[in-house]
């Protein structure tokens, strides 16, 4: 084979496993389809896949975002804005001599199994134009999964604006209209709160409401809340104890317009926001319920209430994608993936995903244990189980998450920060006999 390993993606994902693999000196190929590093945090990446808008603030504080070798700047703010966020993966990058190792503009277009193992993958050098194939024993996927937008289906027509929160810069286009931002995630209620000062009206619609969490709970950055000892606590102890804390330090969610949802908290990925309430309680945004159907310019909602709006923005998610795997040997239906450890599948010796996930609290360290996991298998020092059990504990953890969550396509990849970084290391111990 020409080389032994490809990675796919230089984002947060892609930096941290090539810098892992480069530091074992396992030989790779790693193709990123932008000019820059950095994925998601790249302001307008080339690449076409960054959904970050002017106004966007990481919503995990500063130390626990941070690699575990290499602290995040003293004189960054708690939040780093995005150009800070991609200001640390270049400095990252740099000081792990990173860059001179990445093919960029290239395009993978094609990853296909090979009849005796390993994997043919084709690529594309957007500049020349020029196409290769070779072939590889493993191939890492560290594409993201926040770049394909997910359109709801809504009956009827629009006749304003309609974008979706990925395509999302800044409110000048909106200044004086009538704004309607469907979706209560992290995207849709930042969106909501940049847009509010400049438009006619805001509006804010979603089918349950959210559980808003400050940034800040009694004075702290609200993920530094979480610790390994309160980790192991029983879940219901947990929700009591986040919910305290929550209402000390923003008061009764329900004293506001804001709907909260039936279920409590930590039963969905949580909303960050300390500006969103306020700007509730002005009167500067109006929740609404979901949508029921449009009539031209005039949206129905479910409560069969009706306002007249200027524009609509979408913030209502992504689907998995992989455009270089057939949907055959990678099932993303509903976003659901079978992975062992959301990292492995079963059925394809060497493919792994790294970052597919979606924690509560910091992505990056538990990226960088992924990365270790995955380098271990591939030099031989680390084993897996067999696959009927690797099959067995992805049924389980979908129980669990089933269980746990309220069912939506957001839910599928969540993790909680500590008990999976525990279970990472776990895997790290796993050496083979």
């Amino acid at each position: 084979m020409d080389y032994k390993v490809c990675i796919i993606g230089a984002g947060a994902s892609g930096l941290a496993t090539a810098k892992t693999l480069h530091e074992r000196a396992i030989t790779f190929d790693w193709f990123e389809m932008g000019s820059k590093i950095g994925g998601l945090w790249h302001y307008n990446n080339d690449n076409g896949c960054s959904a970050a808008y002017d106004s966007l603030h990481i919503d995990t504080s500063k130390e626990r975002m941070a690699f575990s070798d290499f602290p995040m700047p003293n004189a960054f703010p708690n939040y780093p804005h995005h150009s800070q966020v991609l200001d640390y993966f270049k400095r990252y990058a740099k000081r792990f001599e990173l860059i001179p190792l990445v093919k960029f503009r290239t395009r993978v277009d094609h990853v296909e199994p090979l009849p005796d193992g390993g994997y043919k993958v084709s690529t594309k050098n957007l500049g020349s134009g020029i196409t290769k194939t070779s072939s590889y024993n493993t191939v890492l996927v560290c594409n993201g999964h926040h770049w394909n937008p997910k359109m709801p289906d809504i009956p009827g027509k629009f006749d304003g604006e309609i974008i979706h929160s990925r395509y999302y810069r800044n409110p000048d286009n909106f200044k004086n209209k009538k704004v309607l931002i469907l979706g209560v995630g992290n995207s849709g209620v930042d969106i909501a709160c940049d847009v509010a000062p400049v438009a006619a009206r805001t509006f804010l619609a979603s089918r349950r409401g959210a559980h808003v969490i400050p940034r800040y709970l009694l004075g702290r950055p609200a993920d530094k809340w979480a610790t390994p000892f309160l980790s192991r606590l029983p879940f219901s102890v947990r929700q009591a104890l986040l919910s305290l804390i929550v209402w000390l330090s923003r008061g009764r969610q329900s004293s506001t317009a804001m709907p909260v949802p039936p279920t409590k908290i930590l039963t969905e990925h949580p909303t960050v926001s300390t500006e969103l309430l306020p700007l509730v309680k002005t009167g500067m945004i109006k929740p609404k319920p979901a949508i029921d159907r449009i009539e031209g310019s005039e949206i129905i909602f479910t409560d069969s209430s009706r306002e007249m709006v200027d524009a609509l923005i979408y913030a209502t998610g992504y689907r998995f994608s992989f455009p270089f795997l057939n949907d055959q040997l990678i099932s993303t239906t509903e976003n659901r993936i079978t992975l062992y450890g959301k990292v492995v599948h079963p059925d394809h010796p060497g493919l792994y995903f790294i970052g597919l996930i979606q924690p509560l609290g910091a992505i990056m360290p538990l990226v960088e244990l992924q990365a270790k996991w995955v380098a271990g298998l591939i030099t031989g020092r680390l084993s897996l189980p067999a696959r009927h059990e690797m099959t067995q504990e992805i049924v389980e953890d979908q129980v669990k998450l089933s269980k746990r969550y309220v069912p939506s396509t957001r839910h599928t990849i969540q993790v909680d920060f500590f008990p999976y970084k525990r279970w990472l290391e776990h895997q790290l111990r796993r050496t083979a006999t």
